[in-house]
């Protein structure tokens, strides 16, 4: 019972480890990633759908993005969710075949606007794993077949593993910064 509840929770926890680093990946950086539109949401014919599903996306030049759709007819509603995406500031042309992206320079102050994000992105990352320990250390209050020792020792195990999620958090949080600030 103690090796499902940790195994699970190693799991949940790696997911959680997983969304965090590609939320940072959708934060934009100086140069034009595929990456940071493919959660854009498209209303493609009345549900909204990922703009990865319904585009291949490719960059030609450092900040020149081209988004080449399966479905020509969905064109304009790809041409208004890059618009209308948050934090990205980019120029939107469409030629009746592509879909041109060119994403401005970076003014320290955006940078900066940036570094703020992907901290709240880390921050919610970490609430997620705390939450995922929680529910853990729960269920193992509730097992009642299992030694106090037992339970001590899959507690420890549970406070390591969490250690080990919140420092990779950290650690991709760096980076990101580390990528943000570069010039």
């Amino acid at each position: 019972m103690i090796s499902d509840v940790l195994a699970d929770t190693k799991d949940k926890m790696a997911k959680a480890l997983e969304v965090a680093k590609e939320d940072f990946a959708t934060v934009r950086t100086g140069r034009a990633n595929p990456l940071m539109f493919q959660k854009i949401l498209v209303d493609y014919y009345g549900s909204p759908t990922p703009l990865g599903q319904l585009a291949s996306l490719n960059n030609p030049e450092a900040r020149t993005l081209i988004v080449t759709p399966f479905d020509k007819s969905a064109l304009k509603e790809i041409e208004k969710a890059i618009v209308a995406a948050p934090n990205l500031g980019a120029n939107v042309g469409n030629d009746g075949e592509i879909v041109r992206v060119t994403l401005p320079e970076l003014t320290q102050d955006r940078r900066k606007e940036f570094v703020k994000i992907v901290r709240d992105k880390a921050e919610q990352a970490k609430v997620a794993v705390r939450n995922i320990r929680r529910k853990a250390k729960d269920d193992l209050d509730a097992l009642k077949e299992v030694g106090e020792d037992e339970i001590a020792r899959a507690e420890k195990d549970l406070e390591a593993t969490t250690k080990h999620h919140v420092d990779a958090i950290d650690d991709a949080l760096k980076r990101k910064e580390a990528e943000l600030l570069e010039v």
